[in-house]
């Protein structure tokens, strides 16, 4: 997805766009990476707003999602999937699993997409996993294809070749309606089998220093709303990989990507898995 925006946005701002990929600890490494280098606008990072929001919560950064300006393009949600020839056939079968316990559940670390739907569902449940942590979300999804893991509960862009290849059994999806993915079915609703689950998606986007010199902000700005908002490129990568096109920025940007950061900051620190409570970072519990 980044690669795509970065394309579309050199002609708009001059300037050619360079992605480099920094795997590692849910994203805080590239992320980390761009706060550290100068705050002049000619490094940005890129990944899921609610990790983003939250590494100060598990102490790999201190910064709040405050702190950055926001260019949203898409948003996901999770699926839960198991391998093809798994016995597990539906939700109700994923859930007495899961509630049963010892189901290894492949993801790309803490903090990540897939590590948070699994620990909402495990909880909704009083379930427990062992969690096996990939370097990546395409590693973590071809553990379960492989058959390293029971299940993967990473995003829908990242199962959706293997979803339409038949290597992988969608179970159910982590969103509030059933989705229909061209390749692959229709993915019921988890709320089917646990209809009071907090769901919200998780928006991506470009992230850059809230800091930055103001022409910077308003060459983005403008790039984001005239090029962005009107590109066919993104338009068909987002439905190609089961994603949803939302190109927003700014105090609208902020606003879309706060029920999620609540909700994850919250399913960490309920897990253990915070080094400081979010009330103290002013994420108030959802």
């Amino acid at each position: 997805m980044t690669r795509i925006v970065a394309a579309e946005l050199e002609d708009a701002l001059g300037q050619n766009v360079v992605v480099v990929n920094q795997e590692g600890a849910s994203g805080s490494i590239g992320s980390k990476a761009a706060w550290d280098a100068p705050h002049d606008g000619y490094t940005w990072t890129a990944g899921a707003a609610k990790d983003l929001g939250t590494y100060a919560v598990t102490g790999k950064m201190d910064t709040s999602i405050k702190d950055w300006d926001l260019y949203l393009n898409s948003a996901l949600a999770s699926v839960i999937s198991v391998p093809a020839n798994s016995e597990i056939n539906d939700l109700a079968g994923f859930l007495a699993a899961l509630k049963a316990g010892g189901l290894k559940v492949g993801t790309s670390g803490v903090n990540s997409a897939g590590h948070s739907s699994i620990e909402a569902l495990s909880n909704a449940v009083d379930g427990s996993y062992i969690h096996a942590i990939y370097d990546g979300g395409a590693t973590a999804v071809q553990s379960t294809v492989a058959g390293e893991t029971d299940v993967t509960t990473q995003l829908i862009s990242e199962q959706i070749d293997m979803l339409r290849a038949g290597v992988l059994k969608p179970i159910a999806i982590i969103s509030d309606s059933d989705v229909e993915v061209a390749g692959a079915g229709v993915i019921p609703s988890v709320l089917s089998e646990l209809p009071d689950l907090a769901v919200a998606p998780i928006y991506f986007g470009i992230f850059i220093p809230g800091d930055v010199p103001d022409e910077v902000t308003a060459k983005m700005e403008a790039a984001w709303s005239d090029v962005m908002a009107n590109s066919t490129a993104l338009a068909e990568y987002t439905d190609g990989r089961g994603s949803i096109m939302t190109v927003f920025s700014g105090d609208e940007a902020q606003a879309k990507v706060w029920p999620s950061i609540q909700s994850n900051a919250w399913l960490l620190h309920d897990g253990g898995q915070s080094t400081i409570s979010p009330d103290e970072l002013d994420i108030p519990r959802p």
